[in-house]
């Protein structure tokens, strides 16, 4: 069973800190480990940013609180790298430098993310500065992909954390190149609640929305659902608010809807 395997390499680990951002995968690790170690040997640290919705960071106090964590909340500081702020295509190796450089600031413990099986499969540089600072990736030496961590999420009484969209931080939405601004970030995070909101009930793990700023002009990415839903003169009339809201350090290009697509804000092929 998929969460015996868990709970015997986080007891393998030992006295661990978990990184929390505040989504499915995280959280669902931080119950486990919580569960399997006790709050004594398992500490979570959540990185408070620009780049992460401040309902991520809510949600991860509130969890805390209902279980009882021991949480430490910390600010990465990625925001004074310029390494980051230029948003190369490798932009995540120095997010994630950051955040583990400050987790080992504040404790000694061995530190594990909530990669998965399936994380392994694309485009993740963050993986690389995983490497450099001896994380481990309990999911994965479990054998454990992101359909399995949903089921756990569920066996754990997680509720609706289980059925919480995928949602890679904020910064993921800005086309390689274009420099990570925090009044962007905040823009993005604006339009991606706005068009929620338009769409009205229904979520879960099938919902996404992405505002994507590209060289190009801002793109609105949507579920297959949710695109048929949102017809033209809903489409025109969002497009309109979403210009008049976009911060001057932007270009002013057009607003347009589209499918969504994984990662499609990476230029992979440029220079890191």
């Amino acid at each position: 069973m998929e969460q015996d395997r868990l709970h015997r390499v986080l007891a393998e680990i030992g006295p661990l800190a978990v990184a929390v951002s505040g989504g499915v995968d995280s959280l669902t690790l931080a119950a486990s480990a919580h569960r399997s170690l006790g709050r004594d040997r398992a500490l979570m640290v959540h990185a408070a940013s620009p780049a992460v919705p401040s309902e991520a960071t809510r949600r991860v106090r509130s969890e805390a609180e209902r279980l009882g964590w021991f949480l430490r909340v910390v600010e990465a500081g990625e925001f004074a790298d310029p390494q980051y702020r230029a948003n190369p295509v490798n932009r995540c190796f120095f997010c994630k430098t950051n955040l583990y450089g400050t987790i080992r600031q504040v404790t000694d413990r061995t530190m594990v993310s909530g990669a998965n099986l399936d994380d392994l499969g694309e485009y993740r540089p963050g993986l690389d500065a995983a490497r450099e600072h001896g994380v481990r990736h309990p999911y994965v030496e479990a054998g454990l992909d992101k359909a399995a961590v949903r089921a756990l999420a569920r066996n754990l009484g997680l509720g609706s954390v289980a059925d919480l969209p995928s949602a890679p931080c904020l910064s993921s939405r800005v086309e390689t190149g274009i420099r990570i601004e925090p009044e962007t970030l905040a823009f993005i995070h604006a339009v991606e609640n706005l068009v929620s909101r338009t769409l009205g009930a229904g979520s879960g793990a099938r919902r996404a929305v992405r505002c994507r700023v590209r060289a190009a002009g801002i793109v609105v990415e949507l579920d297959p659902d949710s695109l048929a839903a949102l017809d033209t003169p809903h489409q025109t009339l969002l497009a309109e608010r979403i210009q008049a809201e976009a911060p001057t350090s932007l270009p002013q290009a057009p607003v347009r809807f589209t499918a969504y697509r994984t990662g499609s804000a990476f230029l992979t092929g440029a220079t890191p």
